[in-house]
């Protein structure tokens, strides 16, 4: 049984625990989450269990940096 996410006014559990300079928007659906620096990841957790559902456990993402 899976659960729904909650309303995306509702920052993802990760935004909640890191500082407010790493925090940024999900690049799905737009909810606040951890994004940058260490730990960060462009997708909330919900989005990146969709994709995941989809695609694989393996799914990752790639660095932009150079």
């Amino acid at each position: 049984m899976t659960t729904s996410p909650p309303p995306i006014t509702e920052p993802d559990p990760s935004a909640l625990v890191c500082p407010s300079d790493k925090v940024g928007p999900c690049a799905i659906c737009q909810r606040k989450t951890h994004k940058y620096g260490s730990g960060g990841s462009p997708l909330c957790q919900w989005c990146m269990a969709s994709v995941q559902q989809q695609w694989g456990t393996n799914v990752r993402f790639n660095s932009t940096r150079g």
